[in-house]
């Protein structure tokens, strides 16, 4: 069984939002200690993760220095941060290994990921990113090019693009490791975006969600199963209310009708739902959505959201 499993960015901090060097290094044992779990029993496994956390980080830095040094692009710190974090996964997958008696061949390859340039967000971009900023700071970074909103006795807040992803460019290079028999990690941040023109690729400022691109690593290295990692146990109906309720094993269209009728918030469960989803429509065997303590038998579909065809 081939699987690919997203790790979301904040499972790679610390449950408090932290992500200091060591607290990442901490959370990424963590995660690898499961994804170790998984390969004792034989199940091969691909590797995703998101950033935001630490592009974060970044901007912070783009921000203090700005009246020094040109802020560094954005797809820059995709690249940055995919580099980065696939160095903490590799060397705690390794430690996690090693106690277990295993070895396995390991890759991080920065990855991009093609978007069209007419994408109807470039128009208008409403993806918040980084931190709230004063008028005097936020001005700074306008002069530079930056798109910026006044959110109000918040501050300014920047915005970008978040267009729907097309096409893994580095694909080749992911599947043939795989089929190598490396674990590879690969398309973090939902991959760099890039769009095509007369020269060429070029990098672009903007965010793709980290779940779509999850999903269309997920069919590209044809995986059995998509399982996309969060910090709760399942996906789950009328959240927050003393009615909550779990959502366990559903077919894709059902979960289809339960999205539509507001049960999964826009910036949290919501884009992992449509992930879920789509790579089941597309011809996955099921899609699982957990914890990183139910990784196992989430695999298995015995825990977790298990997305499963119509009929």
């Amino acid at each position: 069984m081939r699987v690919l499993l997203a790790l979301g960015g904040n499972a790679l901090a610390r449950s408090d939002g932290r992500v200091r060097p060591e607290d990442q290094i901490d959370a990424a044992q963590v995660a690898m200690d499961a994804v170790a779990d998984l390969l004792t029993r034989d199940v091969e496994v691909v590797l995703t993760h998101g950033n935001g956390p630490q592009v974060g980080n970044l901007l912070v830095k783009n921000e203090l220095a700005a009246a020094v040094v040109p802020p560094v692009p954005l797809d820059w710190c995709g690249a940055q941060t995919q580099a980065t974090l696939g160095l903490i996964l590799m060397n705690a997958l390794e430690h996690a290994l090693t106690e277990r008696g295993l070895s396995r061949p390991c890759a991080t390859l920065v990855t991009r990921t093609l978007v069209d340039g007419d994408d109807p967000g470039f128009a208008r971009p409403t993806k918040p990113i980084g931190r709230h900023l004063s008028d005097a700071e936020a001005a700074v970074l306008v002069e530079r090019g930056e798109t910026w909103e006044d959110r109000g006795a918040k501050g300014w807040r920047r915005v970008v693009a978040s267009p729907e992803p097309r096409e893994i460019i580095d694909a080749p290079a992911v599947t043939a490791l795989v089929d190598a028999g490396f674990l590879v990690v690969a398309n973090g941040g939902g991959g760099i975006p890039v769009v095509r023109d007369g020269s060429g690729l070029r990098g672009v400022e903007a965010v793709i969600d980290k779940d779509l691109g999850a999903a269309l690593l997920a069919r590209t290295v044809r995986a059995d199963v998509l399982v996309v990692a969060t910090d709760v146990p399942a996906a789950v109906l009328r959240y927050g209310t003393p009615e909550a309720e779990p959502v366990g094993r559903v077919t894709v269209g059902r979960l289809r009708e339960l999205a539509a009728e507001g049960h999964f918030a826009s910036g949290s469960m919501g884009p992992k739902v449509d992930a879920a989803c789509r790579f089941v429509e597309r011809g996955g065997q099921y899609s699982v959505i957990t914890n990183l303590e139910h990784i196992v038998d989430g695999v298995a579909g015995e825990a977790g959201t298990v997305v499963v065809p119509n009929g």
